[in-house]
């Protein structure tokens, strides 16, 4: 497995003088589950697009195992980190389910019984199974969403990192990809997720990192990050904490940041 690691990161958009990151110090166990929060254009996207090669440094650098990012090409990283966009339609470009999904495992050198294995497992995971001779372009932008994650899965890498993954999603559409999250790290595979669904972070994820303006400004476990004491350094990049936390506050419990903390408390009470 690999451990993630940024050294004074920062990353300067040529369009313009702003520093999207801003002398980021970040380490990322092999097998973490961690989910990046802030308002939009904190950073985030940003960030991960550093870990597989998108972007590169301008000042700083990126160790994936111990190795300098600026020393393995975009295509050695991708076998090491598989990054889900947020906007399915940038990713998707195949003529059939099968097709996308089987894209990026082969390119990685899979073939026969084990590429029909990751593709199977992937198109089960995200409840694409039977789908795979329709039309990316018939399935509804919900269901290109987990097409797009099923084709990442698939890969098998190391590091999994979803950028939005629950947007548009119904409770099914959620459960499914807590379900990846949840075999993806059984496996021992590192999760990173950015979100704006907090509840979803904070039953999914062990650890927060909120982000404002290029920089790191809170980095927790989901009751520290979601515990009274820390709402302001949320409202500061614009997100709310969840309800069971702010119900949990009201009622004298302490932090309850899920509704599973919240009715242990209740009960305990």
């Amino acid at each position: 497995m690999i451990e993630l690691r940024a050294e004074g990161l920062i990353h300067v958009y040529r369009t313009g003088a702003v520093r999207a990151l801003d002398g980021v110090d970040l380490v990322i166990g092999a097998g973490e589950r961690v989910a990046l929060i802030g308002q939009n254009g904190s950073g985030k996207t940003t960030l991960v697009r550093h870990l597989n090669g998108l972007l590169r440094p301008t000042e700083g650098r990126v160790l994936i195992d111990g190795t300098d990012a600026r020393e393995l090409t975009v295509g050695q990283l991708a076998s090491r980190v598989g990054l889900v966009f947020q906007d399915p339609d940038r990713q998707i470009f195949a003529g059939s389910v099968r097709a996308e999904v089987e894209f990026g495992p082969r390119n990685l050198g899979r073939s026969g019984n084990d590429l029909r294995s990751a593709v199977a497992d992937a198109l089960t995971a995200t409840g694409l199974a039977g789908e795979e001779a329709t039309n990316p372009y018939d399935l509804g932008q919900s269901r290109r969403k987990l097409l797009a994650l099923a084709s990442v899965l698939a890969m098998r890498t190391p590091v999994l990192v979803l950028d939005e993954p629950t947007t548009g999603q119904d409770a099914r559409g959620i459960e499914r990809v807590q379900g990846v999250v949840e075999a993806a790290a059984g496996e021992g595979r590192t999760v990173i997720a950015i979100s704006h669904d907090m509840r979803f972070v904070a039953e999914t994820f062990e650890r927060v990192i909120v982000m404002r303006a290029g920089r790191i400004i809170l980095d927790a476990p989901p009751a520290e990050a979601f515990a009274a004491s820390s709402w302001e350094t949320l409202r500061s990049t614009y997100l709310e904490p969840t309800l069971a936390a702010e119900v949990g506050d009201r009622l004298g419990l302490g932090s309850t940041p899920t509704d599973a903390s919240l009715i242990e408390a209740l009960r305990a009470g």
